[in-house]
Order: C-alpha cells, then structure tokens, then sequence
C-alpha cells in the first residue's frame, strides 16, 4: 500500500505536489511557486501556461470512498483557494482584473495514472 511509503500526511503530499509539478512541466506549464501559505488558505503549486497563471490543488485519495479525489473540493475550499490567488497576484503587483488565471485541480487516486483537470472551477 501507498500510504505505507510515508512517515506523515505532509511527506506524502509533499511528494505528490513534486510529482504533480514534475507532470505539469512535461506538459509545458512553467513551476512559479508551491506551497504558498495565507492565513485561510494554501496555494499548492502556482504556475504558468503561457500568458496564464495557473493555480493547482493536488488532491490524493487512497480509495474512492465519499466520491474519491475529485469531489474533495468543496465550495468553501474554493472560496479559500481563490482569495488565496488574489493575495499571490497582489503580492505580484497583479490582480484577477490584469491577467488571466485558471484553477485546475491533480487528482491522484490509488495507483491510476494522475488526472489533470484544467479549469476545474471558474475563476
């Protein structure tokens, strides 16, 4: 079993961000920053494709109880992730009305290859 690889909850998705960024190089994004940390909120990976700021939340799930990875975005978690990016561009001298930005979210579940889904949720 996978989870028996890692001594803690924050060395496991520690390794799936840099898999995650390793994966998302190979498709022509460009790493800017991981682990942004806000008082509410984290930004797993900041990136960028092309003109895009891409901001990405990686999601593991062992097993696909309650839905699996991808239904463990909620409404809320959305809300802290996108006051998060308004807080990175801010700090950038941008806001979401100077530049374009996307959400995607990588989902790994079990052994599957990881999922990529670009845009999950509106910006």
């Amino acid at each position: 079993m996978l989870f028996r690889l890692f001594p803690s909850k924050t060395a496991k998705g520690r390794h799936f961000e840099q898999d995650a960024e390793r994966w998302l190089i190979k498709q022509g994004l460009s790493a800017v920053a991981r682990n942004v940390r806000y008082r509410g909120g984290e930004l797993d990976l900041v990136m960028r494709d092309g003109p895009l700021w891409v901001f990405v939340e990686v999601k593991y799930r062992q097993q696909q109880g309650f839905g699996g990875a991808h239904h463990a975005i909620s409404q809320a978690q959305q809300q802290r992730l996108w006051q998060s990016a308004r807080r990175y561009l801010a700090q950038q001298g941008l806001n979401e009305w100077d530049c374009q930005c996307r959400f995607d979210v990588m989902i790994y579940q079990g052994n599957q290859a990881p999922l990529w889904i670009k845009g999950a949720f509106d910006a």
